[in-house]
């Protein structure tokens, strides 16, 4: 059944969601992680890439009249500037037109951006598709983690969507590792290796795109969108892949919720719900978001300029720091995930926001003191961020399981938008005057400034984070949709045998 042909109004009783969450992990669920999670490395091989090659745009001979400061300052600003934009546009679409529209509608739009950033020829026009590459990578985010969480088992969505969200820092070695062939002039004219690195990424998101056109859409979103008939084949055939090998049959679902379809949520109710019947929840999406985005957004775009101003690290060079820095980001997550599940989110979300912070903090007295080397410093980011890189993705892990079915997408795009405004626009443009100017006391307090919004961060959510851990997502919040009762009014029965019409 189309979106036009959906019949809504109708009030529906269903075990689907109970279905979804019983499941065993299988490979089917594999080739969700893989189809979806993958646009995270994107978006790690683009930040860290840019961050990486500033020193070498900004010399004579690159093809662009542009100052490291510029890249790493402006026109970092502008991506994370798109991507707020493009998460709140897009978030909104994502909630009306569906899932897996958007997630392929806003691939198609980053691989476009970064192609054409690729042909820069002028500042403006690095800057333009810097800012439109980020657009598309705005919208990724509330599709994307709107449709892991609604197709991943309950007992299993914490690890997965944090190993998902920390596979930003793969595509961040990646990136390293890539600028440093980049820009070897040994191997490409230094006019051409930085393109190229933006050119691979266009080439990856097309094989991206390939992979994701056997991503389903969320039954969750078809059922309350009036396809409860879609939903039911959907959650059908996923059930035959999953009992593909297996000796045993699938255990019993548990549980059934009965809701009136709709098409669609206004603004006003998304606001009552989100900042009136959920203001606690509000208030801790809120401080997650501000702490980590404001410690990546405005620290590790500068990381570059930190290496070759304090230390003297030839600029084609510092990608090798990187790369540990982000094999350090990733095994946060990868280790650390299954305690969301085990443990439970108010200790774990609580404990690496604070230990991050003062790790940070330590840090930051160890720089001003001298120290540091170069590797010393490198350590001590690894350390930092282990905790940190598991902390921020449990922010988006937690804005996308603690508000209603109908108000996900856009939850996640505001609370990534404002929380990133914050600390990723006002943060690299405030880094990079830091840094440049050479002293110190002003890279100390930056890290000072990111060190106490981390532990701010961890305090609220030692007394607001939500045990949602292995609970379904309608348990944790009731949908908007959901009734006590069904209604007879007016109402068909369902065709579907997992779904029952009133």
């Amino acid at each position: 059944m189309s979106t036009a042909q959906a019949e809504t109004g109708r009030t529906i009783t269903t075990d689907i969601p109970a279905r979804l969450d019983r499941l065993p992990w299988s490979r089917w669920h594999w080739t969700i992680v893989i189809g979806l999670g993958t646009v995270w490395i994107l978006d790690g091989l683009e930040v860290t890439v840019v961050g990486n090659i500033a020193p070498r745009l900004s010399e004579p001979g690159s093809g662009l009249p542009i100052t490291s400061g510029q890249v790493t300052g402006l026109a970092a600003a502008l991506y994370v500037a798109g991507a707020c934009l493009g998460a709140l546009f897009w978030g909104r679409l994502t909630d009306r037109w569906g899932r897996k529209k958007l997630f392929m509608i806003t691939l198609a739009v980053y691989l476009a951006a970064t192609a054409l950033t690729a042909f820069s020829f002028h500042t403006w026009w690095f800057f333009l598709f810097r800012f439109l590459t980020g657009f598309g990578i705005g919208g990724e985010y509330a599709a994307i983690n709107s449709a892991i969480d609604e197709l991943i088992p309950a007992k299993f969505r914490g690890r997965v969507d944090l190993m998902i969200n920390g596979s930003f820092w793969l595509g961040a070695v990646g990136g390293a590792l890539l600028s440093i062939v980049a820009l070897d002039t040994s191997i490409f004219a230094a006019d051409v290796g930085w393109r190229l690195t933006f050119a691979l990424g266009a080439v990856l998101a097309l094989v991206i795109l390939l992979v994701r056109r056997h991503v389903p859409e969320s039954p969750r979103w078809l059922l309350i969108h009036g396809r409860d008939d879609e939903a039911e084949r959907i959650v059908s055939f996923i059930e035959r892949k999953v009992e593909e090998g297996r000796e045993e049959p699938l255990p019993p679902a548990e549980g059934e919720i009965t809701i009136k379809q709709r098409h669609s949520v206004t603004f006003m109710e998304i606001g009552r719900t989100v900042f009136a019947k959920y203001r606690r929840r509000a208030t801790l999406g809120f401080a997650l978001f501000i702490g980590q985005a404001f410690l990546y957004n405005a620290i590790t775009f500068g990381f570059g300029a930190i290496l070759t101003q304090f230390f003297d690290v030839p600029s084609g060079n510092t990608g090798y720091y990187f790369a540990v820095i982000a094999v350090g980001n990733f095994l946060g997550p990868l280790l650390l995930g299954r305690l969301f599940d085990t443990v439970g989110r108010r200790v774990m979300i609580s404990s690496t926001y604070l230990l991050s912070g003062i790790l940070l903090f330590g840090t930051a007295w160890l720089f001003d003191q001298g120290s540091l080397s170069a590797t010393t410093m490198t350590a001590c980011w690894c350390a930092v961020l282990f905790f940190a890189s598991a902390g921020a993705s449990s922010a988006y892990l937690t804005v996308s399981e603690v508000f209603p079915m109908e108000t996900r997408a856009m939850s996640i795009a505001f609370f990534y938008a404002l929380g990133t405004a914050a600390g990723g626009i006002s943060g690299p443009l405030l880094f990079a005057k830091l840094t440049e100017t050479g002293v110190v006391g002003d890279t100390v307090l930056a890290f000072q400034i990111g060190a106490g919004l981390m532990c701010a961060a961890g305090l609220v959510a030692a007394f607001l984070a939500v045990k949602a851990e292995r609970r379904s997502l309608e348990d944790i919040a009731r949908p908007l949709s959901a009734v006590t009762k069904p209604a007879t009014e007016g109402a068909r029965p369902a065709a579907a045998p997992g779904t029952t019409g009133s």
